[in-house]
């Protein structure tokens, strides 16, 4: 059954762009094939390339066809959805570029028009404004704004501004993709609907929480890009803080879009900022030597293509994050984030705080923790650790740590969508729970911003690790000097 209100006109900005190309088309065309988006609604490539609209439906035909498996490429559906498609030449800084999409767009003006900005955040003001003036914009549309939006605090409030004299916020949909993936949607249910959990979710009983998000890959050829941005401006601002958040947010009255987001800016603004001495115990910068990833040599960052020889830019960042509020005081949050490291894993592990009297034997109590670890990828999944009696008639009451693993894949026939699937749906349904409001990438950039700004001015190399490796050293000892560790070395 189709959501209301889905007949649309989505306007791709950048629509012959990786990202395009890569995600949106593949994840359009699912939601086509589910019935989830009505087969009357246009998807209109907007780009600066000279092609007229046949090379463009060529090409998202070879898009759907490398990027969707090919048990889910039915030709009947795919025929539909390639008749869907049109196409517009645009220069985004030209006002009179505009005149031909807004003749196009007229020609069906009832329907809801989706505006996706998948271009650099510089376009979103320009891009905007031409929108307003060529007369393209109505009550009912939405736009969408990808990752990065700024550098930093001043930066991203300038884009903000831009986009919201033409945009008001209800109409604004921020993505940051992770909040779109299975797993992150069911850490909600998992401790909002499970008193299990729900009722163990703060510092009475959980020692600590890991946050890992970490790439085998490189900079695959973005070296101009990533070295102005780093680690911390390309993954903490946004991924990891967001996961932080849904972690940590206390339960909102209703799943509505403001109160979710609501408790997420409480946890934001709970952060205790890095200050003064807090820099050595609290942050750890690396930066990737060459090495070896599945039996292949890589090289270092340094020695990648286009390198600066100057470069302080950091590939890897470890942080112990502090939330000042009642249900996280004292609890530690690990973050980790990287690229060339030993494996590609993004997961939340929650450890909980061991029996305050232990009664079986002392050599055992060690193992007396439970974990419970939220898998984002490679395999979308929940796993907890627990105790129980080793089998046997000789073993008394010896203790095993097992896990109760629970893999989306093998528990359900039906199909894990992509994150932008269910981020694309939710924006034609008009739905805000997933996307980011202002108020949290500002108060997102002002927590990272303070270490942005003691970098610069310590003008410091990162430490060194080898490429395949978990990281620098330092990294462990950050965690290692409260007497926990990383998950992957228990």
């Amino acid at each position: 059954m189709l959501p209301p209100n889905t007949l649309s006109d989505i306007v791709i900005f950048g629509a012959m762009g990786d990202l395009a190309q890569r995600k949106l088309i593949p994840a359009l065309y699912q939601l086509l094939r589910e019935g989830l988006i009505n087969e009357n609604s246009r998807i209109l490539g907007a780009s600066r390339q000279d092609i007229d609209k046949e090379t463009f439906i060529i090409n998202c035909n070879k898009s759907a066809h490398q990027f969707v498996d090919k048990d889910e490429l039915n030709e009947e559906s795919l025929s539909i959805f390639m008749s869907m498609l049109d196409y517009c030449q645009i220069d985004f800084t030209d006002a009179e570029n505009y005149k031909h999409l807004h003749a196009t767009l007229e020609t069906n003006s009832e329907r809801t028009r989706i505006f996706y900005y998948a271009t650099p955040a510089s376009m979103f003001g320009p891009i905007s404004q031409h929108l307003s003036e060529s007369g393209c914009l109505n009550e009912q549309c939405r736009m969408v704004m990808e990752k990065p939006i700024g550098h930093d605090l001043a930066s991203a409030n300038v884009i903000n501004d831009q986009v919201s004299e033409f945009f008001s916020e209800s109409q604004i949909y921020r993505i940051d993709h992770y909040l779109g993936k299975e797993t992150v949607q069911n850490l909600m249910a998992l401790r909002f609907a499970n008193p299990l959990f729900g009722t163990q979710w703060n510092q009475n009983h959980i020692s600590h929480v890991e946050i890992t998000v970490a790439e085998q890959v490189g900079i695959e050829g973005r070296w101009g890009y990533f070295d102005q941005a780093g680690q911390m401006r390309d993954m903490v601002q946004n991924h990891l803080l967001q996961l932080l958040c849904l972690t940590a947010m206390n339960p909102p009255d209703e799943l509505s879009a403001e109160l979710i987001r609501n408790e997420k800016v409480k946890v934001l603004k709970a952060m205790r900022p890095i200050t003064g001495d807090m820099h050595n115990t609290h942050v750890v910068r690396g930066r990737y030597t060459k090495g070896i990833i599945n039996d292949a040599s890589v090289p270092g960052y340094m020695e990648e293509e286009g390198a600066n020889p100057n470069s302080n830019t950091e590939t890897f960042v470890a942080l112990k994050v502090e939330i000042n509020n009642w249900r996280w005081a004292g609890v530690p949050f690990y973050l980790r984030t990287g690229k060339r490291l030993a494996g590609k894993l993004s997961q939340i592990t929650i450890h909980f705080k061991q029996q305050p009297h232990f009664i079986f034997n002392e050599s055992q109590r060690n193992l007396a923790q439970n974990k419970l670890t939220i898998r984002l990828q490679p395999e979308e999944g929940i796993s907890l650790q627990v105790l129980n009696k080793d089998q046997g008639l000789d073993n008394g009451m010896r203790l095993r740590s097992e896990s109760l693993q629970f893999s989306f894949s093998q528990v359900t026939q039906a199909r894990i969508p992509d994150a932008y699937e269910r981020l694309l749906l939710e924006i034609v349904k008009g739905n805000q729970n997933l996307f980011v409001r202002r108020d949290e990438i500002e108060h997102a950039w002002k927590w990272c911003d303070q270490l942005l700004e003691y970098w610069k001015i310590e003008n410091k190399a990162p430490q060194p690790y080898a490429a395949g490796s978990w990281g620098p050293k330092a990294a462990d000892l950050l965690i290692m000097k409260d007497g926990n560790c990383w998950h992957e070395d228990q």
